[in-house]
């Protein structure tokens, strides 16, 4: 953007000219248009100083001075700042039960098969599951994350897919513009780059279902680049949500305070010091020398001065404070001492004790359902659009459906036997049979091998009733 065009951009901003999104980018006026945007990076960096044991707030306790009687300095003594990963446990705990399993894809239309296999290749080449995980973990920790679909052409100018999980811990900067209804309208990406000259420069970038705006900073404003959206989609996928530490950050730090108090306080009476009547003091031998015998006159004593351990009411609340930081985080306490204790469980018996876990997955589905949805019609819409646009027709017709698994599996035994319940009560096909079974990996190949299974025992039988007809058998 040239002097001109921002002296005119300013001019029209201070008359009230109303400009809409699409003309300030245009414009080159980058710095108003993303001003148009909702950024959660403040939120983020508040959420990540709270997520990095570095940065909680017990480590900012001061040291404290040591004076003399007469007031003189004489050090400063050491406090102990002991910081509790509460946060990162609690997020990991959320994490695997949501996506501790990848999830499970199916075609829930016909005549789709190319597509539905183009699409699983795709997923594995990409590494989605572990995108996936990635940017659950960062919205756990910063409240928001996103997942960039990057499409780009490789060394043989074939099209490729990228997926980048942007966060602020990466140093991406999040903006987002919605309607009123809540619809993604605008996708925005601020980063820096170290370019020629070591001279770090920041981009944003900007997506909307038809163009694509690459803006530099320059020397004098933006640089813009406009370009064409060839998915037809905003090609981004965004994680919002409350930190999972965020109702129990105040207990937390209440925990961190009182252990590094503590720690205080042992440290000070780790060495007991000795106490003893002013008659026997000629007898205390010297500092190097080993004491076996002190010579006490009448009415003397030694004895160390020990310090009575912490009162039972603060042992208490340690024990309360940790209960209600895991339970109203909804995560449950696994240690390896609980675990023990339960045995070889089924899964079934497993999901019961970790019902607090499963509570907070359900919750987080309702939302995830969504954004597993929106992943779909991205991969169709890249799929159909940009890498393999000859079958765009047979892409546009596949409907994908999506489960997610528990992280423990299922009690297959069970499952098994209800499935032999229904198939020979007759209220179950052999296809669906073989369909839901968990030992079938491809339920359409073994689906042939059944009926071709079942082609032979047909005709071998045929054969033995024929003989049996002409009395040829025994």
């Amino acid at each position: 953007m040239g002097i001109f065009q921002t002296i005119t951009n300013e001019l029209k901003a201070a008359v009230g000219y109303q400009q809409s999104f699409d003309e300030l980018l245009t414009a080159g006026d980058v710095t108003r248009a993303v001003a148009m945007l909702d950024s959660r990076s403040e939120e983020a960096c508040r959420n990540l100083s709270e997520y990095e044991v570095s940065s909680h707030k017990v480590m900012g306790r001061k040291d404290r001075p040591v004076f003399d009687k007469k007031g003189n300095f004489l050090r400063w003594s050491k406090r102990n700042k002991i910081p509790i990963p509460y946060q990162k446990y609690i997020n990991e705990i959320s994490l695997v039960f949501l996506y501790g399993r990848p999830v499970k894809w199916s075609q829930l239309s016909g005549n789709t098969d190319y597509a539905f296999d183009s699409f699983n290749k795709l997923m594995h080449d990409v590494r989605f599951d572990s995108a996936i995980r990635e940017a659950k973990r960062a919205a756990g920790a910063e409240g928001c994350a996103a997942v960039l679909y990057h499409v780009y052409r490789d060394g043989s100018n074939n099209p490729r897919l990228l997926l980048n999980v942007l966060s602020k811990r990466s140093n991406d900067d999040i903006y987002t513009l919605k309607d009123q209804y809540g619809r993604l309208k605008a996708f925005a990406w601020g980063y820096y780059l170290t370019e020629q000259g070591n001279r770090t420069i920041h981009h944003i970038d900007v997506y909307t279902a038809d163009t694509t705006y690459l803006c530099k900073r320059g020397s004098v404003g933006w640089e813009v680049q406009r370009m064409a959206n060839p998915i037809g989609k905003i090609p981004v996928l965004v994680f919002e949500q409350e930190t999972e530490h965020a109702d129990v950050q105040p207990m937390i730090e209440r925990v961190e305070t009182m252990e590094s108090v503590d720690a205080d306080v042992n440290d000070r009476f780790a060495n007991p010091a000795m106490v003893a009547t002013a008659e026997i003091l000629n007898s205390l031998p010297k500092s190097e020398e080993e004491a076996k015998l002190f010579i006490l006159k009448n009415g003397g004593d030694v004895r160390y001065l020990t310090w009575d351990q912490a009162s039972e009411s603060k042992k208490n609340q340690f024990e309360r404070l940790d209960k209600h930081i895991l339970s109203k985080a909804f995560t449950p306490d696994i240690d390896f001492d609980n675990m023990k204790s339960l045995g070889n469980l089924s899964a079934k018996a497993i999901r019961k004790v970790m019902l607090l876990a499963v509570i907070k997955a359900e919750r987080h589905k309702e939302r995830h359902d969504e954004y597993m949805s929106r992943h779909a019609s991205l991969m169709k819409a890249i799929l159909g659009n940009v890498l393999d646009y000859r079958h765009k027709a047979e892409y546009e017709a596949l409907e994908l459906g999506h489960d997610f698994q528990e992280p423990f599996g299922d009690d297959v035994s069970e499952t098994l036997a209800d499935l032999s319940r229904q198939y020979n009560d007759g209220a179950l096909s052999l296809e669906s049979y073989v369909e839901k079974s968990y030992l079938v990996r491809d339920s359409k190949a073994e689906m042939e091998r059944i009926k071709t299974e079942q082609a032979e025992k047909l005709a071998q039988q045929m054969a033995l009733n024929k003989m049996d007809v002409f009395g040829e058998a025994e």
